[in-house]
């Protein structure tokens, strides 16, 4: 049997959950079976710079981080369902994977 395999993925938390609400509507409204969404570990992406532009002066430093935040979504492979879910609103800096997996 076939299933579909969503993965979501952003910097905005909010976009995110909102997405898997979405998905999750979709999914109560046409009866298929769905697990999730299982967050999967935040990466978070560290970068250090000087915050002197020429190295001169004090050695003080600046600190930035992003979070990628990442959801995981199976749903059973039923073609109206996925028709469905490709039309749902992605927010802009959301990223989605949609692939077939056998189980």
């Amino acid at each position: 049997m076939q299933k579909a395999r969503i993965k979501l993925a952003s910097t905005d938390i909010n976009s995110i959950n909102q997405t898997c609400d979405y998905i999750r509507d979709i999914v109560e409204k046409t009866g298929v079976e769905m697990r999730g969404p299982i967050p999967l570990p935040t990466k978070r992406l560290r970068i250090t710079t000087r915050k002197s532009p020429c190295g001169n002066g004090k050695a003080t430093w600046d600190h930035f981080e992003t979070r990628i935040h990442k959801r995981l979504i199976d749903l059973g492979s039923d073609e109206r369902t996925l028709r469905l879910v490709m039309r749902v609103p992605i927010p802009e800096g959301l990223n989605i994977e949609i692939e077939m997996v056998e189980e």
